[in-house]
């Protein structure tokens, strides 16, 4: 007798690719516990595997090294988590709110509720960064990037209010993405929630009121 013919697995390329993502974003979470437990210089490859839980090949093949997973940990803060980072920004439930709101001074107050979340994640990693940007010019370039991203963000949100007649008059778009960037740096963040203990609704109102008052020609 002929033996029967086994049918063939199929192969589960849906099932492949949702497991590499979790593997990548299992490392890029334990990366950026590693980086801010060691600092750049002492957050090794072979640590980063050991913390998720992979081999050191895995890291590899999952980022461009480890400049790349810094970049890698600094989105993933930015997002809420690596794999909501692959989302399209605008996407996002909370920048998505901020552009379907239509009263400009609702939609401050969208944009102000983010910030706090943002750079409570975010900050920390960015200071490491900072910390190791001065002697690697791949980090420079990174820092640099990171700038960019915020300011053309910003520069978006600031075309919005322009579009809908919000802003004062006397403000250019580009004006006004100065002052968004201005006042919702990290270094306002820093100084009054981190060194003078404000909470995040207090900082996240202070923000809204701020930017309503700076920039719309009607702030209410």
């Amino acid at each position: 007798m002929m033996e029967k013919t086994r049918p063939r697995r199929r192969y589960d390329a849906p099932g492949r690719r949702a497991q590499k993502e979790q593997t990548r974003a299992r490392i890029v979470d334990a990366a950026a516990r590693v980086f801010l437990e060691r600092g750049y210089v002492q957050a090794t490859i072979p640590l980063i595997a050991a913390e998720a839980g992979v081999a050191v090949e895995t890291v590899y093949r999952s980022t461009s090294g480890k400049a790349g997973l810094l970049e890698a940990a600094v989105q993933a803060a930015l997002a809420g988590g690596a794999e909501r980072a692959e989302v399209p920004v605008e996407h996002r439930p909370g920048i998505a709110r901020v552009i379907e709101e239509r009263d400009p001074r609702r939609q401050l107050e969208a944009y102000a509720a983010t910030q706090p979340g943002v750079w409570s994640r975010v900050a920390p990693l960015l200071r490491v960064l900072d910390a190791a940007a001065t002697a690697d010019e791949s980090l420079a370039a990174l820092r640099e990037a990171q700038a960019v991203q915020r300011l053309d963000g910003l520069r978006r949100l600031a075309r919005l209010l322009d579009e809908r007649g919000a802003l004062r008059p006397d403000l250019s778009v580009e004006r006004a993405a100065d002052i968004l960037w201005a006042v919702c740096a990290q270094a306002n963040y820093d100084s009054l929630v981190t060194s003078r203990g404000w909470t995040h609704a207090e900082y996240r109102t202070w923000l809204a009121v701020t930017l309503a008052h700076s920039l719309l020609a009607h702030p209410g």
